[in-house]
């Protein structure tokens, strides 16, 4: 895949904002969201700041695009990020619909500065049950109604 002087610039704004973002009492992680070769959101590393788990850098930019662009589908956008995104927001990239992931440092770049994400797909190869968290599967009789009750809904908007 051929790399762009856009490219270059976007991923340079990314690192711009992981760097800002430390000073700012931050994690070292910034995220661009990018469509049509304009910037319609970013993302930083909040984390500690927020108490919120979720508050990864690219989290956080897929919330304000969405939040900006008034829904929940960012197909057409190109993110670029300062690190290769860990499972959650891999996942949540996935889901938003972009078409491309740049980035920057790699998962042993973030393992060696103590973010380290292997344990989760380690934990992710095992059965639910031998989890760190075990996964309990119950009866679904009673949870399966908000499923039906979805199935059935006319007016959905499907994702």
């Amino acid at each position: 895949m051929i790399i762009t002087d856009e490219d270059i610039r976007f991923m340079n704004m990314a690192a711009e904002l992981a760097e800002k973002n430390i000073d700012e009492g931050g994690g070292p992680f910034g995220a661009v969201i990018v469509r049509d070769g304009e910037v319609i959101a970013t993302g930083v590393n909040r984390v500690t700041a927020n108490n919120d788990p979720t508050a990864h850098a690219e989290v956080n930019a897929i919330r304000n695009a969405c939040s900006k662009e008034q829904t929940f589908n960012l197909s057409g956008c190109v993110v670029y990020t300062s690190c290769e995104p860990c499972p959650m927001c891999l996942s949540a990239l996935y889901w938003a619909g972009v078409s491309r992931i740049y980035y920057g440092n790699t998962q042993e770049d973030a393992s060696a500065i103590k973010f380290s994400d292997r344990f989760i797909y380690q934990e992710l190869d095992k059965p639910k049950a031998e989890r760190m968290i075990p996964c309990v599967k119950m009866d679904s009789s009673r949870t399966i109604k908000a499923f039906e009750k979805w199935a059935s809904k006319d007016d959905k908007i499907e994702y």
